[in-house]
């Protein structure tokens, strides 16, 4: 159950969790849009993340937070792919493309990158699933209603755990009909796409039922639930909260997490590890 097979790799998640560093190649990110624009400072970004524990970069050109833009495939792919080539020409860690769209996937994946991650689902490109099932890539597949420009307007659910539940079991029902191995996807609950805070909240007390199928990958890094939460919006607030919320998540069930900050967050799943018997 708690084993992510895709490509060459064969990831046993049962006692150790992952880190997903985040490296956003965009000018309009919600926490750190416009820092790493610039190819060369994102590259000299992942390497720092890896430094710092990172199991995976996940390498985005387009933000998906609320109300965000969508930008063409000739600019995500001219933010992306030069980041993604020079780290695969130095280092073997896992690579992950966080993109909606199948033309920027594919070329992500044959610059060097091992997974898709879609937030999505793999719903928004009809293009995409074709791409996962010819490929061996790893895939997140996560969560959201609507999409990122509409995605927080007014989200409804009459059972926020049991719609995601149920999202979870078509998709992965779906997506073997395409032709692609259950054991290459993680699932994503998607924290904060198409939520509100009492949504976001029931969801992470949930994470033990939603963590039976696949490996759970929980994204609340910076997140404005923290904010709501705290009563701040001020970025630096979300810091020790976003490490509260990583352990709170391992010790219940997700197998990786997403996070800006890497070595505060990996050593706090490292601690949480050693309780739990990892050690």
């Amino acid at each position: 159950m708690f084993r992510w097979r895709f490509g060459n790799h064969d990831l046993d998640l049962t006692h150790r969790g992952l880190i997903m560093g985040i490296v956003n190649v965009t000018p309009d990110s919600f926490s750190d849009g416009g820092r790493f624009n610039d190819p060369g400072r994102a590259v000299e970004h992942a390497f720092t993340l890896l430094a710092e524990g990172a199991d995976i970069l996940d390498v985005g050109g387009e933000s998906t937070r609320p109300g965000a833009e969508p930008v063409s495939e000739a600019e995500e792919l001219r933010r992306v792919l030069p980041v993604i080539r020079a780290v695969r020409s130095q280092t073997k860690a896992l690579i992950s493309i966080d993109t909606m769209k199948a033309v920027v996937a594919r070329a992500a994946l044959d610059a060097g990158a091992d997974i898709i991650n879609d937030v999505t689902g793999l719903r928004g490109d009809a293009a995409m699933p074709r791409v996962a099932a010819e490929t061996q890539a790893g895939l997140v597949v996560m969560h959201m209603t609507g999409t990122p420009q509409t995605m927080q307007h007014q989200p409804q659910y009459d059972d926020v755990v049991a719609a995601v539940g149920d999202y979870f079991d078509n998709r992965l029902r779906v997506l073997e009909g395409e032709g692609i191995d259950p054991e290459r996807i993680v699932l994503d609950p998607g924290f904060g796409f198409g939520k509100t805070l009492e949504h976001n909240l029931s969801l992470m007390r949930a994470l033990p039922q939603l963590s039976t199928r696949r490996p759970l990958l929980v994204g609340v890094s910076r997140k404005s639930m923290i904010a709501r939460v705290m009563h701040s919006d001020a970025m630096e607030d979300r810091f020790w909260p976003t490490i509260a919320l990583s352990a709170y998540a391992r010790e219940h069930g997700a197998r990786i997490v997403r996070v800006h900050d890497v070595k505060p967050n990996c050593d706090a799943l490292r601690m949480m590890e050693a309780i739990l018997g990892g050690v």
